[in-house]
């Protein structure tokens, strides 16, 4: 699904991960460590091919990155949903119309998936706040609703970063929770998170691995959770 061969990425100058060699297969479960500015964002950036290495190869699907057109870069990340830490809103749209514009723009009718939206809604708690805009959201609601964002598309890979950065640990729970079922539905997850707790609380609910960055590399931090 996602592989990283020798791959580093550098900025200004100065390298910020090196020496990159990953395999992420189909439906695995990933938790990315490290401490802030550590480059957890960066590594997923390059997964979803908004960033191309300085050196190696990244494959996305079997492509390599460096081969791909702009359009088959557009036609990839529709089979990768993220939630980006500081998922952004267009604040005059409803929650409802948020979460179905990767709809609008894969050139899809929204209200052809009317039903299929209601259920996501639905699943992430938000049936009730459909027609909310984003201002009026508790933290929580936005991650859940940045969650259902991604996945409008049906991705075959979901990236997470930070995404219970800015709420309560109930509320983290219960984003996990989510992450988890969908990894049981066959997709797989990687979550960027500088919260061990959060990953000590995955341990009885599905079997993880566990990456670290640490002076610019990805390691393998231990086995299975």
């Amino acid at each position: 699904m996602i592989e990283l061969d020798s791959v580093s990425h550098s900025y200004g100058g100065s390298e910020l991960l090196g020496g990159l060699a990953l395999r992420l297969p189909p439906g695995s479960f990933h938790f990315l460590t490290g401490p802030s500015g550590a480059g957890k964002t960066t590594f997923l950036r390059l997964c979803y091919a908004e960033l191309a290495p300085t050196a190696g190869r990244v494959r996305i699907f079997g492509k390599d990155v460096r081969a791909m057109s702009r359009d088959d870069v557009a036609h990839t990340r529709r089979r990768i949903g993220v939630v980006h830490q500081d998922c952004q809103f267009l604040d005059h749209l409803s929650v409802a119309e948020n979460v179905a514009l990767p709809l609008s723009v894969a050139g899809r009718n929204a209200a052809d998936h009317a039903g299929d939206l209601a259920d996501l809604l639905g699943w992430v708690g938000l049936d009730t706040r459909a027609e909310a805009l984003p201002p009026e959201l508790s933290g929580g609601e936005r991650q859940r609703a940045a969650l259902a964002r991604a996945v409008i598309m049906g991705p075959e890979l979901i990236l997470a970063d930070e995404p219970t950065g800015n709420v309560d640990w109930e509320m983290s729970l219960r984003i996990l929770h989510l992450l988890i079922e969908l990894n049981r539905m066959g997709k797989a997850i990687v979550i960027a998170t500088h919260d061990l707790n959060l990953i000590r609380a995955a341990k009885a609910n599905v079997s993880a691995r566990v990456l670290r960055i640490k002076d610019r590399r990805v390691q393998l931090a231990g086995a299975d959770l």
